[in-house]
């Protein structure tokens, strides 16, 4: 996940239309203490999922029945722990490039009693995706956004038919989509992660649809 701005993205302010009635709404699917560390990594300004998308997150990985799900982007291992704490049949793979948050996540994960069920990388997602060679029917991209469509071969060689790739943050601030104008120093992320988007809807191997969640989320299913 990159490091810019969020103090602005977990303050709860969005620019997307209808984002604060409707996270009005959320009634987190996660455990009170779950919560207080979610909190606290918003305090200290750590990249983590607001709660209409992680909501989102685990309405979408219970519906589909995920049991092999595959993370890029850990930060400290909170949506990870939501999603295990929603699918107790489920294990999950996660990769992260920073390490003190790969640290303070593998703390959590025995904290939160899901160290188990996970099996916890560091390093750049690149370099470790092209030596997997595992099956996944779930992958939530939250990881750098800029990488996103240099991550999708990857993904998709490794995502079973009918599996799930949840993209998170894909119309970022509404300069995706033009609704907010983007700074001059963030139109290459924004570039980038149209390009994204226009292979996951192009391409008639999957099924994706672009959802005013959080900061966006690319909903797509590989056929």
């Amino acid at each position: 996940m990159e490091n810019f701005d969020y103090a602005h993205r977990n303050t709860g302010r969005t620019s997307l239309p209808g984002a604060t009635f409707s996270a009005s709404l959320v009634r987190g699917a996660w455990s009170k203490e779950l919560d207080e560390a979610r909190k606290d990594a918003m305090r200290r300004e750590i990249p983590v999922a607001d709660d209409e998308s992680l909501q989102y997150l685990l309405c979408t990985a219970v519906a589909s029945g995920a049991k092999r799900i595959l993370e890029i982007g850990t930060a400290v291992g909170l949506s990870a722990t939501a999603l295990l704490q929603a699918l107790p049949a489920a294990r999950i793979t996660t990769i992260e490039s920073d390490e003190n948050f790969y640290t303070e996540a593998k703390r959590n994960f025995v904290k939160f009693g899901v160290s188990e069920r996970v099996q916890a990388y560091l390093g750049d997602a690149g370099e470790i995706l092209a030596m997997m060679d595992g099956k996944f029917d779930f992958v939530f991209l939250d990881g750098p956004k800029a990488q996103y469509i240099a991550y999708l071969p990857e993904i998709k060689r490794m995502l079973v038919s009918g599996g799930v790739l949840f993209a998170d943050d894909v119309l970022l601030y509404g300069w995706v989509s033009g609704e907010v104008p983007c700074p001059a120093k963030r139109q290459s992320i924004v570039r980038k992660i149209r390009e994204y988007l226009l292979a996951v809807t192009d391409d008639a191997a999957w099924i994706t649809s672009v959802v005013n969640i959080g900061d966006g989320v690319a909903l797509s299913v590989k056929r």
